[in-house]
């Protein structure tokens, strides 16, 4: 027989899923290649623990990815990265930076990424093993400069979101506060996720932004709080803040401009550099 808390969490479940579904169905018609969304909401308490579920972006589980073999894993599944392919396959929203596409062959010496920013150095240990595409991506992005005077466009704030996340990444984003396209801009190709579930989002993880599974482009966001239950593993984490979280606490303390949109303490990345093995 059914217990009470049985039946709570079953509308607990049913709930999440109707929630999830409608917030796909808005992203379709919005056509968004990058949001974090604001608060999905407290489902349920259960045992007296309020579990509160707040997604980025997010398409229906039904929704499927290209099949281009060989490519990494959507989980943490080890992959061999020395035998893998990347594929870039076309955006359907066009790039709103052109600098062409990375090579299929990932480079894995990609160890750290440097964000220089108008507030310093934000500097982030990359994981080209358990991402190799995703890092790959962005090493190509930044010798193209991809990323030079791009703003970071979003805020989410436990208060308001239920995460504690920055992102940045869009190269039309005018991170205003007024919305408009910001959230919308990518270099006009999409990738596979990689290592869901192989590491946890806690503070100072660097994961990427999307709008659904297998639509990686070049929004990304840093983690400052500690989301490894609130957030499910449908984004890419590949590298973790080892310099500059400072900066990024400061930022959020800063707060938004409006809801769940651009800080007060705008971020500007002047320029983004990968060292590696040498």
């Amino acid at each position: 027989m059914a217990t009470g808390k049985d039946r709570q969490r079953q509308l607990a479940r049913e709930h999440y899923e109707r929630q999830m579904r409608r917030r796909a169905e808005r992203q379709a018609r919005a056509r968004r290649v990058t949001v974090i969304g604001s608060t999905v909401g407290v489902l349920v308490v259960v045992c007296g623990v309020i579990a509160a579920v707040t997604l980025l972006g997010g398409n229906d589980a039904e929704t499927s990815a290209e099949a281009a073999p060989p490519t990494p894993a959507a989980s943490s599944t080890p992959v061999d990265p020395t035998k893998v392919t990347c594929q870039y396959t076309d955006d359907s929203n066009g790039p709103s930076k052109d600098v062409g596409r990375p090579p299929a062959k990932p480079d894995l010496d990609a160890e750290t990424m440097t964000l220089k920013t108008n507030h310093g150095d934000i500097v982030i240990d990359l994981e080209p093993m358990k991402a190799p595409c995703t890092v790959n991506s962005f090493a190509f992005l930044a010798e193209k400069d991809y990323f030079d005077g791009t703003k970071c466009h979003r805020l989410v704030t436990p208060s308001t979101g239920g995460l504690a996340i920055l992102q940045c990444g869009d190269p039309q984003a005018k991170a205003d506060g007024k919305g408009g396209t910001d959230g919308q801009g990518g270099p006009g190709y999409k990738f596979a996720d990689e290592n869901l579930g192989g590491m946890e989002y806690g503070r100072g993880v660097v994961a990427m932004a999307n709008s659904g599974p297998d639509t990686n482009g070049s929004q990304f966001f840093i983690v400052y709080g500690d989301e490894t239950k609130s957030l499910p593993p449908q984004y890419t984490p590949f590298g973790t803040v080892t310099k500059g979280m400072d900066i990024v606490d400061k930022v959020a303390e800063g707060g938004f401009l409006a809801d769940n949109v651009a800080p007060k303490v705008g971020v500007e990345i002047k320029d983004v550099t990968i060292s590696g093995k040498s």
